[in-house]
């Protein structure tokens, strides 16, 4: 197959590897910001000269390091593009130096046609550029919106090794890489933007996997990390020998620069002698790590200083306060308890111990005053009206204010502290329970929620930051769920048990199942039409949301969008 726009590279005065048949490759597993340019830069300059003292030939970074992924409409705006192209530019002049050549992603104007590129920089020279094949336009992913698709790539000459540069989506189908194999590529590079879900890195594998047993090729995953808005990306980059074995592993959730060593065989396969092997985290680390970076990029690329919430003596509070905690440090997390006449003793005694046991600031603000404040003056339009739950969303809407007026006034951004499976039914009240800047379980559901408080309790992983051992109450964990907004109330006043719920809702959400199909998992045709009822009218709810760390496969966002006006419903 012969690949279109095949470029040659240019001539450079660096000791060739084919000569010594050894090459040393660095993976540098990065976190840029979206649009910081010079600050990204500067990272790809760090990682260099890190590479550079241990001799590495080569620095391989993610797909566009330089931009940050994703860019979104940002690449729309020329001045953007073009400043990209200048930071290259800058960047493979330095290259002159006799250190490592690198691969850095970028956006690239070229022909009229805005592209993904993996440009190839050495010798004080652009030496090649590659174009993104396949642009996935799935799940989050919208890049057919924003590039061109280039043409099939073929090998790009480096220092007398021929390599192959696919481009993250150009690795999930088998033509990019066999083209790559057909026309002499001798090892697989691969800068990748991959967001983090659940059990990501076990697809990545496999995907990994049927390429090199495709092309009898070795291949190098260069995954991005951090959290850019909703996205968390992982890390976790890995190679593969040509025999399909692990050549290296890096960490998820951690930036990092590896050093690989490799060395070409007497049949010509480049094989890996050296490099790190990590030990990816399990399911439920990994889920609250993902959790704890999007919530921690998300404050700190943004500029705020520390963060406040609402500490209720609930579970999604505790658990919201408890990843602040570990993402940020308890210096710079503010509890606040918002007490009205339905807040139990229990559920005050049960946020000052939460809050005692994180170590953070904790304040009482009563909502007594303003609440029935509001009453007052909505009595003459509310004369003999019914008490309904407007009253109890003045409640959940007074303590949204304050919260803001803390946050306006000192700084902080209000964490919001609502799971998925309410969030899917409308249990949360707008510009209440609501407000806020951004939501770190927003794609957990109510029973993963109860699930990684007694994880937390039980473990802390490296890198995390609130204290070891019970972090959440036991008590919290294990009393009936409630809001607190009139007497007696539990959570199970309005919806089914909570397992219940979820199950349903994996069904209708996740797996787009039909009525028919979950009521074949033992749920009533009558609970499963009204929860699918009560998914739908809340569509304009979650459009207004903040954003939220995606952990499941499908999160509400890009993931699913629905018509906020929408009749349908699935009475088959």
């Amino acid at each position: 197959m012969k690949p279109a726009g095949y470029m040659v590279s240019m001539t450079n005065t660096a000791p060739q590897i084919s000569d010594s048949g050894r090459m040393r490759i660095a993976v540098a597993q990065l976190n840029p910001t979206v649009g910081d340019i010079a600050g990204n830069s500067l990272k790809i300059r760090e990682a260099r000269a890190a590479a550079a003292r241990s001799a590495a030939h080569l620095v391989l970074y993610p797909e566009l390091t330089l931009s940050g992924y994703p860019p979104e409409d940002l690449v729309l705006k020329p001045a953007f593009v073009r400043r990209c192209r200048e930071a290259v530019e800058a960047l493979a002049v330095e290259t002159a130096d006799g250190g490592p050549g690198i691969i850095v992603g970028a956006p690239w104007l070229e022909d009229g046609n805005l592209y993904n590129a993996a440009l190839l920089l050495d010798g004080g020279q652009i030496m090649a550029v590659r174009y993104k094949a396949d642009l996935p336009n799935y799940s989050v992913f919208d890049e057919k919106r924003n590039f061109a698709a280039g043409p099939l790539p073929g090998p790009v000459g480096f220092r007398g090794v021929r390599l192959g540069i696919p481009i993250c989506e150009d690795i999930w189908n088998d033509e990019v890489c066999e083209c790559l194999a057909e026309t002499g590529a001798e090892l697989l590079l691969v800068p990748n933007g991959s967001p983090y879900w659940a059990n990501r890195a076990e697809e990545r594998l496999q995907v990994v996997v049927a390429r090199v047993v495709e092309t009898g090729l070795p291949l190098i995953y260069c995954n991005q990390l951090g959290g850019q808005d909703e996205l968390v990306f992982d890390g976790g980059s890995f190679g593969l020998q040509a025999d399909r074995t692990l050549a290296f592993q890096m960490p998820q959730f951690d930036t990092g620069l590896a050093i690989t060593d490799w060395v070409r065989d007497g049949e010509g396969v480049w094989c890996c002698e050296s490099g790190p092997r990590a030990e990816l985290p399990d399911l439920d680390t990994a889920n609250w790590q993902a959790c704890v970076l999007g919530l921690r990029d998300y404050v700190s690329k943004n500029g705020f200083p520390g963060v406040v919430l609402g500490l209720s003596g609930g579970i999604d509070s505790a658990v919201c306060a408890a990843m602040a905690v570990d993402a940020l440090g308890p210096d710079k997390v503010h509890a606040i308890m918002l007490p009205y006449r339905y807040t139990s003793n229990e559920s005050i005694t049960d946020a000052a111990d939460c809050a005692d046991a994180l170590g953070i600031r904790y304040d009482t603000v009563p909502i007594g005053e303003p609440v029935e404040a509001f009453g007052r003056v909505l009595g003459p339009l509310f004369n003999g009206a019914a008490v309904d739950t407007t009253e109890e969303n003045l409640q959940s809407r007074a303590r949204g204010v304050i919260l803001m007026a803390i946050s306006n006034k000192f700084g902080h951004m209000v964490v919001t502290t609502g799971n998925k499976s309410e969030m899917s039914v409308g249990y949360a009240t707008l510009y209440g329970d609501m407000n806020g800047g951004y939501n770190p379980i927003k794609d957990l559901y109510k029973t993963q929620v109860y699930h990684l408080a007694d994880w937390r309790n039980r473990n802390r992983p490296k890198g995390l930051l609130g204290p070891n051992g019970q972090v959440i109450p036991a008590n919290i964990i294990t009393k009936v769920p409630t809001a607190e907004l009139r007497e007696n109330q539990t959570d199970q006043d309005s919806l089914p048990p909570y397992d219940v719920l979820d199950d349903i809702l994996t069904g209708l959400v996740e797996d787009e199942l039909s009525v028919s199909e979950i009521e074949q998992r033992g749920h009533s045709r009558e609970l499963i039409h009204k929860i699918e009822h009560l998914l739908y009218i809340a569509e304009y709810k979650r459009r207004q949301a903040p954003p939220g760390v995606k952990v499941t496969p499908r999160n509400f966002g890009k993931d699913r969008r629905y018509p906020i006006t929408n009749r349908f419903r699935d009475r088959s």
